[in-house]
């Protein structure tokens, strides 16, 4: 068992060494035919889920419904946050955060 601060690594193939999280977009109901697609169009809405990846030990949970672009940003945070995933600012991004 790890304690806890302490970072344990591990091997990882080539393809396994990122963390990657799909967003979907709804297309059904666009076109006026019932089962046709207009192409290069969709909804503002969809899903969010992460992808399975055995070197970080995640394994996909439901995704997680959004119903704007404005929702996106909160719900790929939340699908993160659900996965247990701990993400470490830049070096660009650090400049903007507050040290306490």
């Amino acid at each position: 068992m790890a304690i806890k601060n302490e970072l344990i690594t591990k091997e990882a193939e080539w393809g396994e060494r990122m963390i990657e999280v799909k967003v979907r977009f709804w297309t059904d109901g666009i076109a006026k035919e019932p089962g046709k697609i207009l192409p290069r169009h969709a909804w503002a809405g969809g899903v969010v889920r992460m992808e399975r990846n055995k070197a970080h030990e995640i394994k996909p949970q439901n995704p997680v419904p959004f119903n704007s672009l404005m929702d996106l940003l909160y719900i790929i945070e939340k699908v993160l946050i659900k996965h247990s995933i701990t993400l470490h600012s830049s070096d660009r991004m650090r400049k903007y955060l507050e040290q306490k």
